[in-house]
């Protein structure tokens, strides 16, 4: 237990965990600090390249496996589930409509690539192996937790004409999204290219990861400051409660699942995270598509301003601590 607390405090005060602090403080100051939007979408897919290539690189180095298959599989099983699981808690705790119910649960189902980024440097600050191709598993999840979340929403309205509206624009914007189109083709460039191709690209995107990162977080410290600020009311204390314990019963499905398939201490606990982590980025996008009246002030909020500090904070260090004791 001191070794997990330890842990704990080592995370809190890690650079990225601070400078996301520093965002959130600075927000919730009312400060005039402020990242230019196209340098932001910028940082974005620096990470989304980066962590995306190296992914692929691993998968060259290694091989394609059965249990890469094997956590694909499990990865896209828990994007249809979760999203199930998180609706019916939502609608029996909390006063939220459906159609937000629907909503927020999809983000849960699906995943945050950023999470998954921290989680890889904070495995690698405690020296625990892992393999690098488990970002295929994170490009997997992506989809189904937002058909899931817009099934979920028209179940319920089987009246109405939006099952038939959008269908094609959404499923485009699914599979176009740029943070997917980026992470899964860098994948694939990583994958052909292999240990050569790492090694060329090594200078722009092994090197200089941690800094954008860091600059990357203080945004998403600034972004989910002021999505707390501008959501008073809307969120209400069952809501924001949901966004601390809904990532906790993931994880504890997927660490049921890593220990079913053998997994290594390592790969479990991105696996745990990758099940326990809340999209803030592909499935905002869908939503507004898909669900034009489920309320961002609540579903964004929800992902970017609870559930994703809570695990950089705290969930990484505990789904990695839990992995170790059951692997």
């Amino acid at each position: 237990m001191e070794n997990v607390i330890g842990v704990l405090a080592a995370n809190l005060l890690s650079p990225m965990v601070l400078f996301f602090v520093l965002g959130l403080a600075a927000a919730l100051a009312r400060s005039d600090l402020n990242i230019p939007e196209p340098f932001a979408k910028a940082l974005s897919l620096y990470l989304m390249l980066a962590i995306g290539f190296k992914g692929g690189a691993e998968v060259a180095r290694a091989g394609l496996d059965a249990e890469l298959l094997m956590l694909i599989a499990a990865g896209i099983a828990f994007s249809f589930a979760i999203p199930v699981l998180a609706f019916a808690l939502l609608r029996l705790t909390s006063p939220l409509p459906k159609v937000d119910a629907a909503a927020v649960a999809a983000h849960y189902g699906s995943i945050s690539i950023v999470t998954f980024i921290a989680a890889n440097e904070f495995l690698r600050s405690q020296a625990i192996l892992f393999d690098g191709y488990l970002v295929a598993v994170a490009a997997a999840m992506e989809a189904p937790a937002i058909l899931t979340g817009i099934w979920l929403a028209r179940r319920h309205d089987a009246g109405s004409d939006r099952g038939a509206r959008n269908n094609g624009s959404l499923f485009q914007e699914i599979l176009l999204n740029g943070s997917i189109v980026v992470l899964v083709g860098a994948f694939f460039i990583g994958w052909i290219t292999g240990e050569e191709g790492l090694l060329t690209m090594a200078p722009f995107i092994v090197d200089p990861f941690k800094g954008v990162l860091a600059l990357f977080l203080l945004d998403m410290g600034l972004i989910a400051g002021r999505g707390l600020r501008g959501s008073r009311g809307a969120l209400g204390l069952q809501t924001i409660l949901f966004g601390m314990y809904m990532p906790l019963i993931s994880a504890t499905i997927a660490l049921a699942a890593a220990a079913a398939m053998g997994l290594e201490a390592g790969n479990a606990a991105l696996l745990v995270t990758l099940a326990a982590s809340a999209s803030y980025i592909a499935v905002p996008a869908a939503m507004r598509i898909a669900l034009p009246e489920a309320r961002p002030a609540i579903y964004a909020t929800m992902s970017l301003g609870v559930t994703f500090p809570f695990n950089l904070a705290i969930g990484i260090p505990l789904y990695t601590a839990a992995a170790e004791m059951v692997t």
